[in-house]
This record gives structure tokens, sequence and C-alpha cells, in this order.
């Protein structure tokens, strides 16, 4: 693909932002600087605090100078144990389905939200009432409707002044940084078809507990539940369908999918729903076709990957492995990438120097892109047909979870 994008490229493009009602969010430059916050330190909130929440947090005060001042969690435990951790006063902890609004309101700079998919919409919405920045861990919603309430919540923060960030890790490295650039201006040619491909074993185990309640036990395996999770398509694979659309300058026009789930006998987790493959056909713009599959069948392969195919070569791109671009204009860029770590390090520094520049970095617009991308290519697999981008952009479903928590 060239540096210029193609008139149908920017006609769908358009299109996208149309429906979503939020064009020019990627980067905000505000009129006014939050002066104060400039030679203070920045105080932040987590919500969520089970594994992903006790990795990232740690990374704020290590790694920026901020400070993890109070938590929200609707595990008593996971709440406890992570005060103890991060050294949160026992009076900034909160616990309990309005956890969240609470911690939202009360006195701090930004929140954190690490929580299963399900909750993002409505804690990103609190948050960014409240007048908070926000980092949010990425898929941003499980459905259509929840997609749009994210948008809604991004250009809220814009005319704050506020940040609001969704950690993509890859797109915060270099070396990725560099090879998309590399395709945009057609080291590898027009591309001309993609192969994007994320293929994982099985969980480990069932992070329940005996005698824990129902809901709690859907929480904790969100990743495993379609509702709370999206599916691991949306919550897992969004990583390279994510990459997929950076490399190749937006969204694709129509999804032609399949894909189901075997037999979980003695997993552990007879009791989930999520799918374990997926095979679905993107068409994108400038008549590219990439194909898509993801597994969680067996450990004894692993990878997550994308290539893309011009005239001129190819861009070899593996999450956290090896990046090269071979062909006409040969390149290497890596062996191998600390993509997962490094990447959410760089995210949570480029948060925290933009509260403390007053400079906001708001991302919501290609992750809602991005995320509405894995929505379709799921939508078509269910159904095994093929759905456009418009239509579903027209579903007005709404996931629920009734988890009849017990606090």
């Amino acid at each position: 693909m060239s540096g210029s994008a193609k008139p149908n490229e920017n006609q769908a493009r358009r299109n996208f932002l149309r429906a979503s009602g939020a064009a020019g969010l990627l980067i905000v430059r505000p009129e006014t600087a939050f002066g104060s916050q400039a030679n203070s330190t920045v105080e932040v909130g987590l919500i969520g605090c089970g594994g992903r929440g006790n990795w990232i947090a740690p990374f704020f005060p290590e790694f920026t100078g901020a400070r993890i001042v109070a938590l929200a969690e609707v595990v008593k435990a996971n709440l406890d144990s992570t005060a103890a951790k991060l050294k949160v006063d026992g009076s900034r902890t909160y616990y309990g389905p309005d956890a969240y609004k609470q911690l939202a309101n009360s006195k701090l700079d930004a929140v954190a939200i690490e929580t299963p998919t399900y909750f993002h919409p409505d804690q990103a919405q609190a948050a960014v009432d409240a007048g908070k920045h926000v980092y949010c861990a990425k898929p941003v919603a499980v459905d259509v409707p929840g997609c749009r309430s994210i948008l809604a919540s991004g250009k809220k923060a814009a005319s704050k002044n506020l940040s609001f960030l969704v950690d993509f890790q890859s797109r915060s490295m270099p070396v990725f940084q560099e090879v998309t650039q590399r395709i945009h201006r057609g080291d590898i040619g027009a591309p001309v078809m993609a192969q994007v491909f994320y293929y994982a074993g099985r969980p480990a185990k069932d992070k329940g507990t005996p005698g824990m309640d129902p809901g709690q036990r859907r929480v904790a395996n969100f990743y495993m539940d379609k509702v709370m999770g999206g599916d691991i398509i949306v919550e897992q694979n969004i990583h390279v369908i994510d990459m997929a659309n950076w490399y190749l300058k937006g969204h694709p026009l129509k999804a032609t999918g399949t894909g189901g789930r075997t037999d979980w006998t003695g997993s552990g987790y007879e009791g989930s729903d999520a799918w374990d493959h997926f095979l679905v056909h993107y068409d994108y713009p400038s008549n590219v076709h990439a194909d898509f599959s993801s597994h969680q069948l067996t450990r004894h392969f692993s990878d997550l990957c994308v290539r893309v195919f011009g005239l001129k070569g190819a861009a070899d791109t593996h999450y956290g492995g090896l990046v090269r671009i071979t062909g006409d204009n040969a390149w290497m860029g890596a062996e191998r990438d600390d993509t997962f770590r490094q990447g959410a390090i760089n995210n949570v520094k480029t948060f925290i120097a933009a509260i403390r520049e007053g400079k906001p970095v708001n991302n919501t617009e290609v992750s809602v892109e991005s995320n509405l991308t894995a929505i379709l290519g799921r939508m078509a697999a269910y159904n095994h047909t093929t759905v456009t981008w418009d239509q579903m952009m027209a579903s007005n479903e709404k996931w629920t979870a009734d988890l009849k928590l017990r606090w």
C-alpha cells in the first residue's frame, strides 16, 4: 500500500467515522495544560485487582513515579492482597458492585481499568464523567453498543482535555512502528493479501476456588466466558487483528467465518462456553484479502503472527518474536522483541507523561475499530456466513451477564 490512501480506503474510513461519531480522536492537543499536575505526583486508582491488574500496577511507580492510591474490586480476597502488595491505605479500597464508581469519584488524577472486558464501557464512562484520565486494557467492549459507549467516552474525554489510552502493546514498540512505516511507504509493494493467526494452548487451570460464588467464578475466568470476555476472537485475538488493521490502514469491509468448540471434558473448564477455534476471511479495501485463524486446541504449537504480502516482498511479524521484511527491500527489525512487557511499560510511560505535560493522548478511535473488526469476525463465524461492516455496525444486540453476585 502506498503512502497515500486510495479513494475506497478513505471512503471506508469516513463511513466508520460517521457511524462512530468520533472522528479525529487519536491525539488531542488541549487549549490549556494541567500545570498543577506537571509538578506533582500523578495519583492513579486501579479498578480490577486480578492477575493483570497486579502485573501492570507496579509499572506506574517503577517507571513513572506515579502512585497507586486507590483500589476497586469485586473479589474481597483480591482486594485485600493487592492493597497489601501495593501498600494502599484501607480507607482507599472499595469493594462491591459500585466500587468502581466510588473510586472514580474519589480524589485522584487517573483510573487504570484492568477488569473483564464486559465491564469496561461502564467503568470508562464513570471515570470520564468524574473528570479522570483513563488507562484501559484492551479489548474495550464485548459488543457493538459497548464499542459505541467507549467512543462516546473517548469523545467526552477529548472535550475535557483528558487522556484516554487503550493498552495495545505492539503499537508502542519501535520495531513495529518501523515495519508499519515501511509497509505504508511501499517497501513490499501494494499489499495483496495477509495471513493473520493467533495460536495458543488451552488455559492451564480454572481460576475459581472451592465454594466460590458462581458469578465471581465467571469473573475470574472471563477469558473463557463468551459474555464476560467477548469470546477468544475478541478477548485475546484482537492483538493480531489490531496489527492487521494497522498495517492495512483501516478495517475490513466484510467477513466470512466459521469455527466452533471441541470437547473440553476433563479440562476443568466444562462450565465455560467460549469457542476454541475460529477461521475468518476478511475483505479489506483495495481488494486486499486476509485470512485469520485462531485456536486453543494444543500447547504443541503457539504463535501470534501477521504476514502481509505484496509484489515486492513480504512483512513477517510476530508478537514477541521475529519482525522483518523480505524481498526487494529486505530489512531485519528484530529476531525477538519483548512486546508484551515493554509495550505495556511504554504505554504507561506515555500515559503519565501526557498527564504531566498537559498534552492528552487518545486512541479510542483505532482501538474501537480493531475491537469491531474482531466482533465482525465473531458474528460471521457464529452464523457461518458473510457479514458486512455496515450490517455489524447496525447491530443493537447488547450482551448481558446475570452474575447474581453475593456480597
